[in-house]
């Protein structure tokens, strides 16, 4: 008895940390995390003893105390190419919209798919303590990501696959996802089809092209020269890319394009060059982002579900470092086609 008042007394000599709980009820922090929480996870026992220690200590949980608490995760750290792409705007809001949902803050670094800025991102959020990692990174190489992954427990990559973290990867396959587009405008009876990709030469627009010619090749229909491009992954790359083809062929009746902004940007060349959409050109984008459904036709593509990925990879790296939070059910993401007016019979 007298050894806990003199630890009571010691420990109040100083701040009260969810620390001097644990140790006054000789249990974990992660069991004083659950029974701030989530007390219904907690044996009876062990609850007690916590609710006595708090009690007893007076302890009141403030936003610094609740981030120990929960093994220090209070805020998540996202690295994305760039906040101003679509794409990565709506990754960002997914991440925050869960991470709120667990009263947690979120910390961006940006990475614009070079490898030292993803580097100098993903070190920076470390330094600031941010345990919970959820990165898009497709310049640094499987090596590297690989050695984060086993440094930082909490850390889950999207949009990529690294062996022997795959259960850390949540990956879409964008090459089946060009695959479905360009199987789609065979299907209607084209047989001239071109490609509008991206210049930045990441796995994306690798697996993309590879996903178009095997479509191609596997309905036997001859690879068309001068049928594909590339330029940059937005409205204006994708204007560029379609006055490439128009220059290079007479024939083609079809367009697969990388995203929809440079669909968005191929349609704006049609129009202006008084061609009927889908009558005289069908496109098909890709992403499924708000734009596809304020174009004119509105534009068939493919649903890369990056909502519903990040929504997930936030949980799961959440999980991954709090006991308390539950690791999200397995998942696995696939792309489909959402078909709008952007495409017709040949």
């Amino acid at each position: 008895m007298m050894n806990r008042i003199y630890a009571k007394f010691e420990i109040t000599m100083k701040r009260i940390t969810i620390h001097n709980v644990a140790k006054f009820a000789n249990v974990s922090v992660a069991t004083v995390s659950r029974v701030i929480n989530t007390p219904q996870k907690v044996r009876e026992k062990n609850r007690q003893k916590v609710e006595e220690a708090i009690k007893i200590l007076n302890y009141s949980p403030n936003d610094n105390a609740k981030a120990l608490a929960s093994n220090g995760v209070h805020t998540i750290g996202v690295v994305v190419a760039d906040v101003t792409e679509p794409f990565f705007a709506i990754l960002v809001k997914n991440v925050d919209k869960t991470a709120t949902k667990y009263q947690k803050s979120i910390l961006i670094g940006l990475g614009y798919h070079q490898a030292e800025k993803e580097r100098n991102a993903i070190e920076q959020l470390i330094r600031k303590r941010c345990r919970c990692l959820v990165v898009h990174s497709k310049a640094l190489s499987d090596e590297i990501l690989r050695h984060y992954l086993q440094q930082e427990s909490g850390m889950v990559l999207i949009n990529r696959m690294i062996t022997g973290f795959e259960d850390r990867c949540i990956n879409l396959d964008n090459q089946k996802g060009t695959y479905l587009a360009t199987n789609l405008l065979i299907d209607l009876g084209h047989q001239y089809i071109g490609y509008i990709g991206s210049n930045h030469q990441i796995s994306d627009e690798i697996e993309r092209l590879k996903g178009y010619q095997q479509a191609m090749r596997e309905q036997q229909i001859p690879l068309i020269p001068y049928a594909t491009t590339q330029d940059s992954p937005n409205f204006e790359g994708g204007a560029q890319g379609m006055i490439k083809l128009l220059s290079l062929n007479t024939n083609l009746t079809a367009v697969v394009t990388y995203n929809d902004e440079m669909a968005a940007g191929a349609i704006s060349v049609l129009n202006e060059n008084n061609y009927k959409i889908p009558e005289q050109m069908s496109i098909i984008g890709f992403d499924d982002m708000p734009v596809a459904s304020y174009l004119t036709p509105k534009l068939t593509t493919i649903r890369y579900p990056i909502d519903l990925m990040a929504a997930y990879a936030t949980e799961l790296a959440l999980s991954l470092v709090d006991e308390s939070i539950q690791s999200p059910q397995q998942m696995k993401f696939n792309p489909t086609v959402v078909r709008r007016f952007s495409i017709c019979k040949k």
